[in-house]
Order: C-alpha cells, then structure tokens, then sequence
C-alpha cells in the first residue's frame, strides 16, 4: 500500500516518475501553478513589504482536492516540481496549501528524468529553498508593478488593451533601434576584382588585395579601372606561400539560448515550439519494450557544465564508434559563459549517449526525433576530438598588384564527422581545394571580373538574432526568452515577416513614450542590473524586499510626472479603399500578431475582418481564371491560394513561379533553403536555379 504522495507539474513526468518509483508511491501532477496573483487587481501591498496577496488560479479546486485528499492517506509529501526558481515556486505554494511544515525535507529534484537519477533524488530530499523562492517572488511582483501600473496610464493616454513588461519593452525597443539602423543606413559603394587562373589545368580564383604588398580598398569604378590598368598584360605569378596547419574546436553542449538558436537554423522552429518538444523530451517518451524514459536532461539552464559520468560515457561511446582518436587526451569542459550564467544545472544533454537518434526514432515524432538528434549530435560531438584543417594562403603578383588566394583541406575530421554548428548568416564554409603551388610559378589568366558592390544595413532580427543579443546582454533567463518573444507578437507590437522581426506603428509609439517617462524600464543596462540582483536573491546574497524597494522609489516618482504630462495621444486607423461588405462601412487597417489586416470601421457594431491578400501577378494553374494571392494561415504561416475561393480551391505553401514545366507541363513553384532558390516542377524532377532563369 502507498505510504508515500509526490506531486509533480505535468501527467506525463508523473507517468514517467510513478513507473520507477513503484507501488509505494502515488504520483500526481498540480497541472502547473496552483497559486498567482490575481487578474483583476494588482495583488501587491507595496506599503506592506510588499506583500503578495495569492489566490487560487481559476479551474484549479478540482486537483487541489484531489491533492489534498491523496495527503490524508499518505504518511510523507514529496513535491518534484522543476529544478528552477518556477518549480521552487510550486513546490512552496504547493507546501502551503498542504500544510506541510517548513523544516520539512520534502523538496525533490533532478535533472534528468531517469530510473537512477529519480531514485537517487528520493534518497535525499531536503527542504524547500526559500532563496530561490524569494528570487522568483521578487521577479513575479517586479513584472506585476511594471504591468499594472504602467499599462492604464497606456489605455487612459493611448489606447485600450496595451502593455508595458520589463524584459518585453527591452525586446521591442531592440527591434525598434535596429529599424532605425536600417532606415537611417545609407549605402556606400565598394568593388572587388576577381581573377581566374589556372595551374597545370587545375582552375582556382584570387582576389584583390592591394598594390606593391599594401591593402587597398576599391571605392568606385575609376579605381578599378586604374587598377586593371596596372595589371595590363602583366604574367601572374606565385609569391609566398604559407601552409599551416589549424585546430577547429567543437562548439559546448546547449544551454537553453543555443538550442534556440540551433533550432530555429537547422530545425527552423519558433523559440516556442523548441521548447514544448523539449520539455516532451525531459519528461519522458514511451520507447516499447525500454519502457518510459526522460530523453534528455532539463532544458531550462545556462551552464554548459556536464556530470563527470556523461563525460565517461560519452568517451567510451566515441571510442567504440568512431575510434580512439576521436576523443581527445583528457575531457572537455567548458567556462561558464558570461557572469551571470548559473551554474546549478547541467548542460541540456541526452540522459544516455547510447540512445541514438535512430534507434529511437520508431517511438517519436517527427519534430522530437529531429530536436534529439539536434541535442544528442551536439553533446557528442562537445566531447570530440578537434577537427585538423591544413590551410595555404597564397600571394600572386600581377606586375605591382597583389592578389590573395586561399585554401583549406580537412586533414582529419575530429568532431566534424558528426556535426558542425550553424550560423545566422546564410553561408555554407565549403572547402577551397588549390592546386600545388610554389613560389615563382606561373599562372595561367583565364579571366578577370570586377563587379560592384555596396554596404548592407544591419539585419533585422529573426528570432535566433535577438535571443542571441538578450543572452549576451544580460536580459532575461532561459525560462524568459520564448514567452517574451511570443508576448510581443501577441500584444501588436512587432510583427513577424519573412521570420524577421518589424516594430509596428504601435510598437513605435509605445517605445517612444516608455523612452519619454520610464526610461529605466527599456534601459538595456538597468534590465541586466535588475536581472543580476534577482540572481544575488536566489544565492541568498541580496535581500527581495529591499531591492523591489530601491527599483520601486524611482518608479513611483516616474509614474507621478508620467499622470501629469504624458498627453493623450488618439490612433487613427489608416483607411483603406475596401468597403465593409457587411455593412458597407469603409474598411481601415489593423495591426495584428501576423501583421496587417481589414477590419470594418463600424467596430464594435460590425467585426467583419479580413486579410490583406497580395497578388503575385500569378494566374491560378487549377482554373485558369482567378489570380493567385500570398495569405497566411491561422498561425501566421504565409500560403498561396486562388482569390476565387470557395469557387477554386487550389492552395500551395510554395510560391507558384507562373510557368509551367518545359519536360512535362506542371506547376513550377518555387522552394527556398538556407542558401539557394530553386524554381521545382511539382511532378517530375525538373529543377533551376532563380538567379539562372532570371538571367535567362
């Protein structure tokens, strides 16, 4: 007979844990917190400490009787909520409304969801870490007193329904400055030459460098020309020739920023998304006759730091798959990364290196199997040997001219056999093979190519970019940056186009007033401060009441100057040409999560709403009448559809190219990868590059 309750977040880790635990425990889920501060007020008494005043969250009386009626037939209460201030928090809450005593060791946590790790945690569960508990208290009221005291003065002076958050206002205002970036960029103009030459038939380019041995950067045209010139009929020859050899070292194993910004490169996921699939993966997948099992170590963390025993078994994994001299001399460990970075967990990791991605594959979906390949891939390959590239880097003279080529070959593959980190730039490092090359040869000129180029503004922020920049900025936590990025999006701030991140009007205007009044709450600075002394509070160095005071004194003052002049501000929608075909009202222009859409100026009367379609210039290949028009999709995801629907159903997520296929007819439509465009019949296997068939 169970003698023993744990209580846990999700029925998935509880059906995971009761499977190891065995009949003398019951295993249930609080479905997340059971406490918060309450919607319709504030729920903080900032004159008493401030004080938060917790409710039971709506639709939670059901599992907390049935938790609590569970604690009455049990002698011991475990509560196994996450290994993070969140879960700390639950646990406390949970504790509470339980009554179970605060010197009670009740609290239990691992780090990764396996038979050994849990039994293990069970033998030694200690008491409720109020340090922690404090930290998330501190960061929970801090946003409640942003939110709630900024956010009517937004309604009563600008307009219902926004807004203003501590991380989430810094976000938008780095979307906001790098807009500014580009809009104020003005583009200078630069050249390269390119020569084409050749070495005992073997072709390989060089490229410009300077004159006599000195660089010289290439403006305009007339420098160009003055250059070729130079050149004249001048033979080329081989100058020096410098060979080395040059170690590649592995990238560290994920932390929870990393696997973002891997996922959304290779995996092309939202922040959020990578993070439900893997929390699926840590809380346990059901692999057949191996039973449940948590894939991967928890996934909310910022250490790169791995267990002395995953680092055996990962060398003893190499070893037997790819050779002794896949592993370097001693293992791999990795510095902490910035001075914030936590170290209490581990790096996100597979809970064994023996499971293979594939031999796993049959029991996961398609979206798991390939987050896990990501995560297994990239902790072996942290433990690999490095990778041994030759390089030569040779100088050609051309008379007094100097051209530059280099060349790389790996001599051995080290970690590289089996991954090999993504970047944000759309460039792939292809190895540049030169022929044998020796000082005083004579090459042959097959061409030269000058062509013009000019400078490009700063990139617009995907979301791998700005996850990026928070994490080296100091804003946020692991657990902050998916619901920040989807926050701003929800509330109409920023839009997402192309997977790039735009301020909208709104967005603008909010920045521009937070910028005005409350200048420390976008503040890139003050943020990381703040979020540098929730960090001393978990560690039990900094006190939580008196650093929400010392935030609150200045904030207090700004909202009072902010009552009295911030001036009313009255948005006009944009009015567009389409009438309402409800009511015949004319139709304005809305912002919302995906951007721009139709609404009926007779709100809140009429809500008839409809997309901005745009049209390609496509006829529809099904009908042959309609034209085809870019829409998107409930979750944002751009489509291509007849504007004759319902009549013509014809839809494609591919662009259709407006051609049919030259060997048998069918739709062309056009297919984007990282780093080419394609033009691809959607019956056979004819393909073309665009940049061909645009120059053709």
């Amino acid at each position: 007979m169970a003698d023993s309750l744990v209580i846990v977040e999700s029925p998935a880790k509880a059906k995971t844990i009761s499977k190891y635990l065995g009949n003398k425990f019951i295993v249930k889920a609080s479905m997340g917190h059971i406490r918060d501060l309450p919607k319709s007020q504030i729920g903080v008494e900032v004159e008493r400490n401030f004080e938060p005043k917790y409710i039971t969250i709506r639709g939670k009386g059901s599992i907390l009787k049935e938790l609590k009626d569970a604690s009455k037939k049990v002698k011991n209460i475990y509560l196994a909520a996450d290994p993070d201030r969140e879960g700390e928090a639950i646990a406390w809450h949970l504790a509470h409304y339980l009554e179970v005593e605060q010197d009670q060791p009740c609290r239990v946590v691992f780090n990764e969801i396996t038979k050994q790790a849990v039994r293990d945690a069970f033998k030694s569960p200690r008491q409720i870490n109020m340090d922690l508990v404090n930290a998330q208290q501190a960061r929970r009221i801090l946003d409640r007193l942003v939110g709630y005291k900024i956010s009517p003065l937004l309604w009563k002076k600008v307009k219902k329904g926004l807004s203003a958050g501590r991380v989430q206002s810094v976000a938008v205002k780095l979307i906001y400055d790098r807009e500014n970036e580009i809009k104020k960029f003005i583009p200078e103009e630069y050249w390269t030459i390119t020569a084409k030459l050749s070495s005992g038939g073997s072709g390989f380019e060089a490229k410009f460098y300077g004159i006599g041995g000195e660089k010289k950067d290439l403006h305009n045209e007339r420098e160009v020309k003055e250059i070729l010139a130079l050149i004249g009929n001048a033979a080329y020859t081989v100058g020096e020739v410098k060979e080395r050899e040059r170690l590649r070292n592995p990238s560290p194993p994920f932390i929870t920023s990393s696997l973002q910004q891997e996922a959304a490169r290779k995996l092309n996921f939202r922040a959020h998304k990578t993070m439900s699939v893997a929390q699926q993966l840590y809380e346990g997948v059901d692999l057949g006759k191996q039973g449940t099992l948590g894939l991967i170590t928890y996934m909310r963390t910022d250490s790169t730091r791995i267990s002395p025993v995953a680092q055996e078994e990962a060398r003893n994994f190499i070893i037997d798959k790819y050779g002794e001299k896949y592993i370097p001399a001693t293992p791999r460990n990795y510095l902490k990364k910035g001075a914030n970075a936590q170290d209490a967990h581990e790096a996100i990791r597979p809970t064994s290196a023996a499971l293979e991605p594939e031999q796993v594959k049959p029991h996961l979906s398609r979206d798991q199997y390939r987050l896990y390949k990501l995560i297994w891939e990239r902790f072996l390959a942290s433990q690999m040997a490095s990778a041994v590239l030759d390089t030569v880097a040779v100088d050609i003279q051309a008379g007094s001219v100097t051209f530059k080529a280099n060349g790389s070959t790996v001599k051995f593959p080290g970690f590289m056999k089996l991954y090999v980190e993504g970047n944000d730039d759309d460039t792939v490092e292809e190895d540049k093979l030169l022929p044998p090359l020796k000082t005083g040869d004579r090459l042959e000129n097959l061409g030269i190519d000058p062509k013009q180029h000019f400078t490009q503004p700063p990139p617009r922020y995907t979301e791998a970019r700005l996850v990026k920049v928070l994490e080296e900025l100091g804003i946020g936590r692991p657990s902050t940056y998916a619901p920040t990025l989807e926050t701003i999006q929800k509330r109409g701030y920023v839009a997402m186009e192309e997977k790039k991140f735009f301020p909208t009007e709104l967005g603008e205007l909010v920045i521009q007033l937070m910028e005005e009044f409350f200048p420390e709450i976008i503040n890139v600075e003050f943020t990381a401060r703040m979020e540098d002394e929730l960090d001393q509070v978990e560690e039990g160095r900094e006190n939580w009441v008196q650093v929400l005071d010392s935030f609150y004194q200045t904030f207090e003052k700004r909202l009072t100057v902010a009552e009295e002049e911030m001036k009313e501000i009255e948005i006009q929608d944009e009015v567009s040409d389409e009438v309402c075909e409800k009511c015949g009202s004319p139709m304005v222009y809305k912002m919302g999560r995906f951007g721009k859409f139709l609404a009926c100026s007779g709100f809140p009367e009429c809500r008839n709403t409809k997309p901005i379609v745009k049209d390609i210039g496509v006829t529809c290949p099904q009908c042959g009448n309609g034209k085809i028009v870019e829409r998107r999709s409930k979750k944002g995801r751009i489509f291509y559809g007849c504007d004759q629907y319902p009549t013509c159903d014809f839809v494609s997520w591919d662009k259709p190219s407006g051609k049919p296929c030259p060997n048998c007819g069918s739709l062309m439509v056009v297919k984007k990868s990282r780093n080419n465009e394609q033009i691809q019949c959607t019956k056979c296997d004819y393909k073309e590059d665009v940049q061909e068939e645009a120059q053709a």
